[in-house]
């Protein structure tokens, strides 16, 4: 019984006050997972294995017949908002991404989940799965089955299957010298993380984080029929420079991205001026900024906004440089306001901001 002249509160349960990160910058720090997967078995034992770890690209690849190739991928991880609908939706879109950065188009997805059941009711937790739900119907796809178990920070993903024709796979690895770069969304979201763990963020920013992290990216299966895209991948956990060095590695050739062209969410750039960065953007430099030539005297801000780890980012694309312009207004027609052509593949190694 509630004692007499006492009034009995309930504080609202914040998802991402219960976990140590949120989104993709859970991720391992790069040079800690090349040293985890160092030594493990090549992936040439396996001629069907069309991709594989070899160029961390963002799903792997079995090719079944001469017309069909099978792409598995899984991804999962910790709240970035503290609403959980809005959770499993973005989580759900970041993991259904992987399919379409392949060029391929998923068909089913299980459900992957970790919940501290002792600290979330089973109303939010099934808010979280209905929120997944949502977005693989979007997607057309079934959430036909997964697994559970107790932990102790709430973690929510999918894995998910997909088809291509061979022909149509996109890799990470495949980019040209003289291929333009586009980016298919603007950069921000850890950036947006950081300050809504420390309620810096006001209700527009969250909702614009939420609209863009939850914006499928349907149109790289679109893009693969294309002959003039050479190579895809999206912009998660290591940012665009990681993410752009592993498109460099992968295609031996060196990647210039431009800075005064990449598009950022609303509120960027301001929040990073004003510190608000993630512990994954301090990890991703350590890991990869030996490879990076930056402008001289760039504010360290400036360089979080390029290491800053997106969750469900965009997509980048290396595209015949004489199709760039009429393939950015195809990506604009279909639902991308802020994708732009943000840099472009030479001859070398490594990767440039300029």
């Amino acid at each position: 019984m509630q004692a007499k002249g006492t009034a009995m509160t309930t504080d609202p349960i914040r998802l991402s006050q219960l976990s140590h990160g949120g989104g993709c910058g859970c991720k391992l720090a790069p040079a800690v997972l090349r040293e985890l997967l160092a030594g493990q078995p090549a992936a040439q034992a396996f001629p069907q294995l069309l991709v594989g770890t070899e160029t961390a690209d963002d799903a792997a690849v079995w090719q079944v017949s001469d017309d069909l190739a099978v792409i598995a991928t899984t991804d999962f991880f910790m709240p970035m908002v503290d609403d959980p609908h809005a959770f499993g939706r973005i989580a759900a879109t970041n993991a259904i991404s992987d399919i379409y950065a392949m060029g391929g188009r998923p068909i089913m997805a299980l459900a992957i989940l970790g919940m501290p059941i002792d600290k979330l009711t089973a109303a939010m937790i099934r808010e979280i799965l209905e929120g997944g739900r949502a977005i693989c119907a979007e997607a057309g796809i079934p959430v036909a089955g997964g697994h559970s178990i107790d932990s102790p920070e709430p973690i929510y993903g999918l894995a998910v299957i997909g088809l291509v024709h061979p022909a149509r796979l996109r890799r990470n690895a495949d980019a040209k010298p003289g291929d333009a770069l586009i980016l298919t969304k603007g950069l921000g979201v850890g950036i947006y993380s950081a300050a809504i763990k420390k309620s810096a963020l006001d209700e527009d920013g969250i909702a614009e984080m939420i609209a863009s992290t939850t914006l499928l990216n349907k149109v790289g299966a679109d893009l693969a029929d294309d002959p003039a895209v050479h190579a895809i991948t999206d912009v998660t956990g290591f940012g665009i420079l990681g993410h752009g060095l592993e498109v460099a590695r992968g295609s031996n050739a060196r990647v210039v991205i431009e800075r005064a062209r990449l598009p950022f969410l609303t509120r960027a750039e301001e929040l990073a001026e004003a510190g608000f960065v993630t512990g994954a953007s301090h990890r991703n430099w350590a890991a990869y900024g030996a490879e990076v030539t930056l402008p001289e005297n760039l504010p360290d801000w400036q360089r979080h906004l390029l290491t800053d780890p997106q969750t469900s980012g965009g997509l980048l694309v290396a595209v015949a440089p004489e199709a760039a312009e009429a393939t950015l207004a195809g990506i604009h027609a279909a639902g991308y306001p802020l994708a732009a052509i943000v840099g472009r593949v030479e001859d070398g190694t490594g990767i440039t901001v300029i």
